[in-house]
């Protein structure tokens, strides 16, 4: 196939441009940049100018492909509610051009949010109200003739320095003096290599069905005191425990995702499309001396 990739030169989608590439697929990425065409055009993809809010350049994307992965998102959350619209947008707009086609369109969207205090599924709707509305707004074209999926993203993390909010946590942690966990910590945060991830969205590419939601998930839940205590040995930092009013003023914009506890399942994936993560666990990668860089 020749696949329509956003965000293709991101943290995730260089390793899902690898992916498609070594498994015999063309790759098309969109690129803002000379920078990052270079990226792609070394990876052995095809740079395609443009950007999220030009919606002509998703629209020609999407239209000359036989298939689109949107990974790209705006990662500003001081931003949250006007990046979630932007993302809503080019969704809508890759999902017109392809309406009745029948051709793929994985959306990305997250676990943590899924179903707060319990293990969250797969047949979980779609959370309403949140900033990020790439879920629904990606699964609503399964009704349209295309075959719209949504793959949730747990802390996604792999080798050079990235684990999805941790590195938010790290930098507060820098900037506090402290690593902190709220409560006794017991709260919990889903994870995957980035590799399992990039595999995932080329195994949902090629057989995944219209209308599912699958979860990119490895590690069902990391205790949110296990990834302070890493944070604190990474920076020599003393690792506390803050009341959950205190929150707010440590963690900032963070406060509201830092005492979730959101552990996710990945067995329906696994039995649907025969993923089976393979890489080192989330705890084992960021505890590497030299993962995160100060």
């Amino acid at each position: 196939m020749r696949v329509f990739v956003t965000g293709a030169s991101g943290f995730i989608g260089i390793a899902t441009v690898r992916e498609l590439i070594a498994s015999g697929h063309s790759v098309v990425g969109l690129s803002r940049s000379d920078a990052n065409a270079r990226v792609l055009e070394q990876l052995g993809a095809t740079a395609h100018s443009g950007a999220l809010e030009d919606l002509d350049s998703l629209r020609a994307g999407a239209k000359d492909t036989d298939g689109t992965i949107h990974l790209a998102f705006i990662h500003d959350f001081s931003k949250f509610a006007e990046n979630g619209q932007v993302d809503k947008r080019a969704i809508e707009a890759i999902g017109e051009v392809l309406t009745g086609s029948g051709k793929p369109l994985i959306v990305t969207s997250g676990t943590l949010l899924a179903a707060p205090g319990r293990v969250a599924t797969e047949e979980d709707p779609a959370t309403p109200g949140l900033p990020r509305m790439s879920e629904a707004a990606g699964l609503s074209f399964a009704a349209h003739g295309v075959r719209a999926m949504a793959i949730r993203l747990p802390q996604v993390h792999g080798g050079d320095g990235k684990c999805g909010l941790v590195n938010w946590l790290f930098s507060i942690a820098q900037e506090r003096g402290v690593s902190a966990y709220i409560g006794d910590g017991s709260n919990r945060w889903s994870g995957a290599h980035r590799l399992d991830v990039a595999r995932l969205y080329r195994l949902a590419l090629e057989n995944g069905r219209a209308g599912v939601s699958y979860h990119a998930v490895a590690d069902e839940g990391v205790r949110a005191r296990d990834i302070a205590e890493i944070i604190g040995r990474h920076l020599k930092l003393p690792v506390v425990s803050i009341r959950p009013e205190e929150a707010p003023n440590h963690f900032g914009m963070m406060a509201m995702f830092a005492g979730l506890d959101g552990p996710a399942s990945s067995a329906l994936t696994q039995q649907w499309l025969g993923w089976v993560p393979r890489q080192i666990g989330l705890i084992a990668d960021i505890s590497r001396p030299g993962y995160f860089q100060p």
